[in-house]
């Protein structure tokens, strides 16, 4: 896949159509510091731009392969264009991320694209080892991480919030006792 080209397309279409999102998912731990592989890329969208987001997809030759009110997954028979995923914001926090999204510019500037905070990308992170307890292996480093790299300005009652929503509040004391000032 190549990122930059795919993140070109698809953002100045969003931009042309006015279309609310923001970077998520391992692509966006990148631009925090947080160098992770991935092999596609994942958004948060508001719902509401969704029959938008269809038509610039299509029109860049993407396939849904799978769409839910939540999820919608789009895939390339290009390599080059890879495979695309968007998260439905529609609920009051999923919606707060999007407000909260802060312009981070990739590519050795050459880009401009809105990135969810980390508070945010911890918080999906959170949520994915309540939904299957294996993702912990994988998703508390990436917490960990994204947290030693970013200390100073971390918003720990935001995060605090997430691990309690969870009932996670031990996990949350260990994991600020460790990497808190």
């Amino acid at each position: 896949m190549d990122f930059k080209l795919v993140l070109q397309k698809l953002l100045t279409d969003f931009k042309e159509h006015d279309i609310r999102y923001a970077l998520m998912g391992g692509f966006a731990l990148g631009v925090w510091g947080v160098p992770r592989g991935t092999v596609d890329i994942d958004f948060l969208l508001h719902s509401d731009d969704m029959k938008k987001v269809d038509g610039i997809m299509d029109g860049l030759g993407y396939e849904c392969r799978f769409k839910s009110e939540n999820v919608s997954q789009y895939i390339s028979l290009q390599k080059v264009f890879g495979e695309v995923d968007f998260l439905h914001a529609f609920r009051v926090p999923s919606l707060s991320m999007l407000e909260r999204a802060v312009e981070k510019r990739i590519f050795n500037g050459t880009v401009a694209i809105m990135v969810l905070k980390i508070e945010d990308i911890i918080g999906f992170k959170v949520q994915a080892i309540a939904n299957n307890e294996s993702r912990k292996a994988i998703d508390l480093p990436d917490i960990e991480s994204l947290i030693a790299f970013n200390k100073d300005g971390i918003n720990w009652d935001l995060i605090e919030e997430y691990f309690t929503l969870f009932e996670f509040n031990d996990l949350f004391n260990e994991l600020k006792r460790k990497l808190g000032r």
